[in-house]
């Protein structure tokens, strides 16, 4: 009963401090990349917190899951978790946390989904706005230019990943503009960042009244864009991605005194004009290693009796 008991605690604890010290923090604008993982560990711990308290909830409460989730373990480990003292309880909260695994593959199902309706609608916007002409064959091409009066580009993720750009972007985009702009987008792709947004928002949807989901979906949408950023960067340069966001986004009032969806561009246009310094890599390393704990500590927790026992 106490494993399970910590479980819950160090589920909730997580959830509840780890937005606010994130918050607080000022380092992940720094380390986008490490910011990542680090909200990707405290997920991955919460979730983990739940689905072995739901296990050894449920091994208490049914003879016939016990067998399955102890598998050829000893009777003394067995024992050890003194099984018998969980009470009626055990049912009801094995029931519980097993809705929510069911309602949490069922918001990733419903925003898998979500995703596929939304790419057929825009390649066939795609396939609208530039239709192939008789006798030609979809050529698969990594660039797409569409004419229009405003400048937009964005990464079309399907079988064949393709970035479209407009001719209004190719306009005002200059020198190597353009090609930090395909190296931002390249970003997103080598890194799948998309799978990490669909997830994070299919959490978010599936429990709103859990704050750590709302706080690593408005934390992944932000972290994946500077982190595309300084991909870019690397390459061309902070002052050219810099005038590449400037030209893309100039006219779209996200640069006067009330910016409203896209707020968050004179922030990433700040930040590449003047850089905080990074973190040495023996930092970026012992942060890393210590976000990896978050769901090792359940993992511990859960086995700290059955090695007790053995011992």
């Amino acid at each position: 009963m106490m494993v399970t008991l910590a479980l819950m605690m160090l589920g909730v604890l997580a959830a509840a401090m780890a937005p606010r010290l994130m918050a607080r923090s000022d380092w992940p604008d720094r380390e986008p990349v490490l910011a990542l993982w680090v909200w990707q560990c405290v997920v991955a711990g919460v979730l983990l917190c739940c689905l072995l308290a739901m296990s050894l909830s449920a091994a208490a409460a049914w003879e016939a899951v016990r067998s399955p989730v102890f598998g050829f373990a000893p009777r003394v480990v067995v024992e050890a978790y003194a099984l018998q003292t969980h009470g009626p309880w055990a049912g009801v909260l094995a029931l519980l946390l097993a809705g929510g695994g069911a309602w949490t593959v069922f918001a990733l199902t419903r925003e898998v989904r979500a995703v596929r309706a939304r790419r057929r609608q825009r390649r066939a916007e795609l396939l609208r706005r530039a239709p192939l002409l008789p006798g030609e064959e979809p050529s698969g091409e990594r660039l797409v230019v569409l004419e229009g009066d405003r400048p937009e580009a964005w990464w079309l993720s399907h079988a064949s990943p393709q970035l479209v750009i407009t001719t209004s972007a190719l306009r005002r985009l200059k020198g190597h503009q353009l090609d930090a702009l395909i190296a931002h987008e390249q970003g997103h792709a080598r890194a799948r960042h998309d799978l990490l947004l669909y997830c994070a928002s299919a959490l978010a949807a599936g429990f709103p009244q859990v704050p750590v989901f709302a706080a690593f979906r408005d934390q992944v949408h932000r972290l994946v864009e500077l982190a595309a950023d300084d991909v870019a960067s690397r390459r061309f340069g902070r002052r050219t991605i810099a005038l590449a966001l400037v030209e893309l986004n100039e006219d779209r009032g996200v640069f006067g005194p009330c910016p409203a969806q896209l707020a968050q561009v004179p922030q990433r246009v700040d930040r590449l004009l003047a850089p905080a310094p990074r973190f040495t890599p023996a930092r970026r390393l012992r942060m890393t290693a210590v976000a990896a704990l978050v769901p090792a500590i359940p993992l511990l927790v859960t086995f700290i009796p059955g090695l007790r026992a053995l011992t």
